[in-house]
């Protein structure tokens, strides 16, 4: 989209996932303006800052639903923002599809993507869907399938697959997650000197669980019920391959301990009320052992 429109400024959200951030990044060292956009403590992007830097933009690029706060963004109220500026609108949906009935011409959207693992389909597949009138170039260059948008044979295999998965989805399984999902936060907050990272209810996807704990780091939590059979991932510095702490948790205004003691739960529509009970019960066990040797001085 930006080589379609030509040199311009390109704007995103602080807390996107990195393939977003890292592509903004590349396109600033290729000759492009940007500028990402700050957000509130529970995540939801700062309309006044959008609409004061849309300015001879030429795409934002943000998401529908955040892939570790669960914050649902106004895609609405960014659509008719960004248009009215002229820019077009991407949307990463990716942890929103499935979770939220998505309708791209109520929400406004000129692109956006969608993949098949999260919603229990083959890993390797994804969508694009391009309003039409939109026009985009090529990264790669080759011969004319998918419309001369990417080379290469497509994998026939994942493509049925994730139509299969797709054909799946039943919006009933997302309310009983949302049900889950608000147990479990109620649970886990009682855990003393724990705090909740990203907004409640509806503005909240349903299958989103992130907290984070004072006095511990995460990647410890993370190792430790690692072995009691419990899974999920942490915004620890340790846990990242660039060994920074979750600049999602940075950029809704979080500490830095907020960030290395945070961690992340996904539900999914075969999650059960015995197993979120469970997995409060070994987070609290596991949180109380660790502050007991902790060397930020937690509380016993």
């Amino acid at each position: 989209v930006a080589w379609a429109g030509g040199k311009g400024k390109v704007l995103t959200s602080r807390i996107e996932r990195k393939a977003i951030l890292k592509t903004v990044e590349r396109l600033r060292e290729w000759g492009f303006e940007t500028h990402e956009v700050g957000v509130d403590r529970e995540g939801f992007i700062d309309l006044a800052e959008l609409e004061e830097n849309l300015g001879g933009a030429i795409l934002f690029a943000t998401h529908l639903g955040n892939f570790e706060i669960g914050t649902i963004q106004d895609v609405r109220a960014i659509s008719e923002m960004v248009h009215d500026k002229g820019a077009l609108l991407y949307v990463d949906a990716n942890h929103a599809f499935g979770k939220v009935k998505i309708d791209v011409k109520r929400l406004g959207v000129d692109l956006m993507s969608i993949t098949s693992h999260l919603i229990h389909g083959p890993k390797g597949i994804a969508a694009l869907y391009i309003r039409k009138g939109v026009k985009i170039k090529p990264l790669l260059d080759g011969d004319l399938r998918e419309r001369g948008l990417r080379p290469g044979m497509i994998n026939v295999p994942a493509i049925v697959g994730f139509g299969k998965a797709v054909e799946l989805i039943d919006y009933e399984d997302s309310k009983r997650m949302a049900g889950l999902r608000d147990e479990l936060i109620d649970m886990l907050l009682t855990i003393p000197d724990t705090k909740l990272n990203g907004p409640t209810g509806d503005r909240r996807l349903p299958n989103n669980v992130n907290v984070s704990f004072s006095y511990v780091e995460g990647e410890s939590i993370l190792l430790h019920c690692d072995m009691r059979g419990l899974v999920f991932s942490t915004g620890s510095a340790c846990y990242s391959q660039d060994l920074l702490p979750s600049h999602v948790i940075r950029g809704i205004g979080g500490s830095f301990e907020d960030a290395h003691g945070s961690v992340r739960l996904g539900l999914s529509k075969w999650t059960t009320e015995e197993e979120i009970t469970q997995a409060y019960e070994i987070l609290k066990d596991v949180v109380i052992k660790l502050r007991e040797i902790s060397i930020y001085g937690g509380k016993k």
